[in-house]
């Protein structure tokens, strides 16, 4: 039997979506091991790392901002810059802009208001670690719930992103004001995507969508990867 993989999720003070993340995981195939702000180190065997939805440090100076000094986002710094696979949800999305791991910020919603609600979003770039288990042109229904999830970043910055097909998923619609619909991105690099929508509430028909199985399969099938050529 093929061993599960490690995904290591992190918890922050204020994060709430760590054990739906972790069940989520687990229902897909990974082992999820919760892994507190404090520690240093992420588990043996890391295939991956989640950072949860939540409010981390209540939200206090910027979203994401106290979170993205914590000691456990060293630890995931050195895991992103050897090629392993994170992945950013809603708060998550936010702390790795804050700690440079990907480009532009998470502002306010445009109505100013918290949203929460199903949003359907279109794949963008069906290539990446993230989303190969979709094809271009996909339409996924993903829950959102956030007041600070507007992406936004310079007109250079957004062109380039484009081209170079970082822009992994955007909205159907207008839900925020995002730049260009934004609704995830990965870096230059490709192991590392934020996402504002939640995939780990959609991974059970019985929630109204399973569609976000699609996402989380394919981080733990990179999990796998990871692993292994690490070994």
């Amino acid at each position: 039997m093929i061993p599960r993989p490690v995904v290591a999720v992190v918890v922050f003070p204020g994060s709430n979506d760590e054990r739906d993340a972790a069940w989520a995981l687990g229902a897909v195939g990974a082992d999820p091991v919760l892994v507190w702000h404090e520690d240093e180190e992420l588990p043996p065997d890391t295939g991956a790392v989640v950072l949860p939805g939540g409010f981390s440090y209540g939200d206090y100076l910027r979203t994401g901002a106290i979170a993205s000094l914590a000691p456990a986002m060293e630890a995931v710094r050195h895991f992103a810059a050897a090629g392993g696979p994170v992945l950013g949800i809603c708060n998550g999305f936010q702390i790795l802009c804050e700690a440079r791991l990907l480009p532009g910020v998470l502002r306010p919603n445009r109505q100013l208001e918290f949203v929460c609600r199903d949003a359907t979003v279109r794949v963008e770039n069906a290539d990446t670690l993230f989303t190969r288990r979709c094809e271009v042109g996909q339409e996924l229904t993903l829950p959102i719930k956030h007041g600070e999830g507007a992406w936004y970043a310079d007109e250079g910055t957004f062109v380039q992103l484009a081209a170079r097909g970082q822009i992994v998923l955007r909205y159907a619609e207008d839900v925020n004001g995002s730049l260009g619909n934004v609704a995830g991105i990965v870096n230059d690099a490709g192991n590392v995507m934020g996402l504002m929508p939640h995939p780990e509430h959609a991974v059970d028909p019985l929630l109204g969508s399973s569609d976000g199985g699609l996402l989380l399969a394919a981080l733990v099938d990179a999990a796998s990867q990871h692993v292994l050529a690490a070994a």
